[in-house]
């Protein structure tokens, strides 16, 4: 290839980097909001009435299979110790056993929850490991305010929420404390600072522009495999383009009056009510209709008076004392769960609840933190059509075996997403 097109290729290339195009995508990680708590979505300015909406909650370290699984399946399960603060909400969930990716990597697996791929094997698929909250928000976020919503830590293991990644290959970064999320929802930007974001804006339109002109360009100069990738790389400027687009067109929008005041940040036990709260009030106010939140490895068991770190207890050994202690911790998260669950419930969105429109999932990446597998994953799904009451067991393994990707496509396609493919999906599950 020539000299003069290598140049040009790596002036497209600077050009992507100055403009940072994954972390572009990424912005659906910003939230705002447009009403309080207590009003229903019918009520709120700009709702979207019944839409449906997804929240996914991943724990890092999963849960004590053996408390958690029941022994019958149908709507006669057995209440197992971590099943049982999910009582309140058992007609508006399903359970689910033998769901998982097929995934070896222990710790290092954890972030293939949502997508059923592994990061360094995902350069050669169309759309990566994109998670499906990225998946759907790529598909129906520009309908609200932010795409989606990211809620995590950047402490603790592997340094940092693994839970949402972009097509681009790009971990999406989350918000880490309420007090930052609640600004994001209810803080409006001073005028100097809207001044500054529009001018932002048309500066990233233009350089959008250029690149697509230079990509123009080199499309009628390279042979087919490098032509190949600049299509990949259109597709890519067209999603940034709908991104940018849609930050514009909410940029003069005001957002509501706060609820309460801006809470303190604490810590990632306590703060976990405060969490789901928010998330609930930009789910009511209709910001966005897809949200994520993980519980990582900066949990911290002290907070809940237990002397041990979260990752060295799950690494159990079958010691009881341990397992108890951690069976105290997963209680505490589940009971969390329930509560958002009730929460959602108790907000009208028209002729149903909130929870009537949201489909929430709970589960994790990993399967037994003890011995480092990531198969037979605890799954929970509650409202948005899954309110069945019911313990569904598939095959773990032989031809019966239903990948959790099958699940995640169901979930896509209930947000309204026109796919018949995601992930390592063989069909629909629900």
């Amino acid at each position: 290839m020539s000299q003069p097109l290598n140049r040009r290729r790596f002036a497209l290339s600077s050009l992507a980097g100055s403009l940072a195009l994954p972390a572009l995508t990424s912005l659906g990680a910003e939230v705002a909001s447009t009403a309080v708590k207590t009003v229903p979505v019918s009520a709120t300015k700009g709702a979207g009435v019944g839409a449906p909406r997804f929240v996914a909650i991943a724990n890092l370290l999963g849960f004590q299979t053996k408390q958690f699984f029941p022994e019958t399946t149908g709507k006669a399960f057995d209440e197992t110790t971590l099943l049982k603060p999910l009582a309140p909400n058992r007609d508006q969930l399903t359970v689910y056993r033998g769901l998982d990716h097929g995934i070896r990597g222990g710790h290092f697996a954890v972030h293939t929850f949502l997508s059923g791929v592994l990061h360094h094997e995902s350069k050669l698929r169309p759309d990566g490991n994109v998670t499906v909250d990225q998946f759907m928000a790529d598909a129906i976020g520009a309908q609200t305010r932010f795409p989606s919503i990211a809620v995590g830590s950047e402490g603790g293991i592997h340094g940092g929420c693994q839970l949402s990644w972009t097509r681009s290959g790009v971990r999406v970064p989350p918000i880490t404390g309420p007090a930052e999320l609640f600004e994001k929802l209810f803080v409006s930007d001073s005028q100097s600072q809207r001044v500054r974001q529009a001018q932002a804006n048309k500066l990233q339109a233009s350089i959008l522009d250029s690149i697509q002109e230079e990509a123009g360009a080199l499309s009628k100069s390279v042979n087919r495999e490098d032509k190949e990738k600049l299509d990949e790389y259109f597709s890519s400027i067209r999603d940034v383009e709908k991104r940018l687009a849609a930050r514009t067109q909410w940029h003069d929008q005001p957002k509501p009056d706060a609820p309460f005041d801006r809470p303190a940040n604490r810590n990632t036990v306590d703060d976990l009510p405060l969490f789901y709260e928010l998330i609930a009030l930009a789910l009511q106010t209709d910001s966005t209709r897809v949200a994520t939140l993980e519980i990582g490895g900066s949990f911290l068991p002290q907070n809940l008076g237990i002397n041990k770190s979260y990752h060295s207890m799950s690494h159990h050994g079958n010691n009881e004392d341990t397992i108890a202690n951690l069976i105290k911790l997963e209680t505490y998260q589940l009971e969390q769960y329930s509560k958002f669950l009730t929460r959602l419930a108790d907000i009208r969105d028209g002729e149903q609840t909130l929870l009537d429109s949201t489909a929430v999932l709970f589960g994790s990446g990993m399967g037994n933190a003890n011995s480092h597998t990531n198969t037979d994953l605890p799954i929970v799904v509650a409202g948005g059509g899954y309110a069945t009451g019911q313990f569904k067991q598939t095959p773990k393994n032989g031809l019966g075996k239903v990948p959790l990707c099958n699940l995640l496509l169901g979930l896509a396609q209930r947000m309204g997403v026109p796919a018949d493919q995601f992930g390592t999906s063989t069909g629909v599950y629900a």
